[in-house]
């Protein structure tokens, strides 16, 4: 179990980036449990995530910035070959993956759809999960490298466009 302090930047799976803004104790059927208190940055939501849940919850510390390498060369593989199955199947695999809240796995994700994409048009489903993969993943690496936001989709685009 991680231990987060306030003030601290995190990631929540499937929300992104937040800031710990706090720890708060709250008694629920008669148990005191502590809580983070979490300030999503992208939609300024907070959640309340018990402190002893982190690592189930998929709560972690943002990436360091020697990762951010790997990132790129993910985005610029090729396809692990999903596109064979049938569309339920992907979209589920898809979506496990982004649950994980790894921006490993938050890349691939990426990219697999949006070489699906340039291949043939994608679900509703798949379209939505493209956006919120590929913000998921801008969000984190701008607040890791501390780069222009512009600069990063010019980056992630380019590096897709390689594979």
């Amino acid at each position: 179990m991680d231990s987060f302090k306030s003030g601290q930047m995190v990631v929540y799976p499937g929300q992104g980036v937040g800031i710990i803004e706090g720890h708060e104790q709250k008694e629920i059927v008669g148990q005191k449990q502590s809580f983070y208190i979490l300030r999503i940055l992208d939609n300024d939501v907070q959640i309340m995530v018990p402190t002893n849940n982190t690592d189930r919850v998929g709560l972690r510390k943002l990436i360091d910035k020697k990762e951010i390498r790997k990132i790129f060369t993910i985005l610029r593989t090729k396809s692990n070959g999903l596109d064979n199955s049938t569309w339920n199947r992907r979209y589920r695999d898809y979506l496990s993956r982004l649950k994980t809240g790894l921006l490993h796995d938050v890349a691939a994700v990426t990219r697999d759809l949006y070489h699906r994409s340039k291949e043939k048009e994608l679900s509703y489903g798949e379209r939505k999960m493209l956006e919120n993969a590929k913000s998921l993943l801008i969000t984190e690496l701008l607040y890791v490298s501390e780069r222009p936001e512009k600069d990063i989709e010019e980056r992630i685009e380019r590096a897709l466009e390689k594979a």
